[in-house]
């Protein structure tokens, strides 16, 4: 009797919306912007989170790591950083490469890696040295995936993360031509 009220009550509780620790699921996708003269913006990856967690709580969010101001970062090395979020409409015109199912756990790892990155003191943000890349590629091994940055792919986002698919194989994502 007891086993049959439980199954009403999340049957119940999923018909509302509500997340159950089954239904709970938090992805990360991958993105790539090929950048665009007319847009003024150069190549970039970002993360996007989106999903539920255990207790309920929608998370769609999404995170890349950029100079405040690119004349400074191209010109005079080290430069003033920022963390930056897309709008839905600039996101509606990248490349989403893969995505990965993260655990409540992990995803709080990466979050507290997005402020780190976001309130590191002083000129953080280095075209060769921590750029865009590097964030993520530090978003994908707190993911789980092999996510290293070689030099020929430093200012190459989607090269970059053609070159993560091949590496990751169990993703089983296709690269983006």
């Amino acid at each position: 009797m007891l086993r049959k009220l439980l199954a009403a009550l999340l049957l119940v509780l999923a018909g509302l919306g509500v997340a159950t620790p089954a239904l709970a699921e938090v992805q990360v996708h991958f993105q790539s912007f090929n950048g665009s003269v007319l847009w003024g913006r150069y190549p970039h990856t970002f993360v996007i989170f989106e999903g539920t967690l255990a207790n309920g709580t929608r998370v769609n969010e999404n995170y890349g790591f950029s100079a405040r101001n690119s004349a400074e970062a191209i010109t005079q090395g080290p430069a003033q950083h920022m963390i930056l979020s897309e709008t839905p409409a600039t996101i509606a015109q990248t490349n989403r490469h893969f995505s990965v199912t993260i655990s409540d756990q992990t995803y709080r790892r990466m979050r507290a890696e997005v402020i780190a990155w976001r309130d590191y003191p002083g000129r953080y943000y280095d075209l060769d040295e921590r750029n865009c890349i590097h964030f993520v590629a530090r978003m994908a091994q707190l993911a789980g995936l092999r996510a290293d940055v070689p030099s020929e792919y430093i200012r190459r986002p989607k090269a970059w993360l053609n070159y993560i698919t091949r590496r990751n194989p169990q993703l089983g994502a296709r690269e983006i031509p």
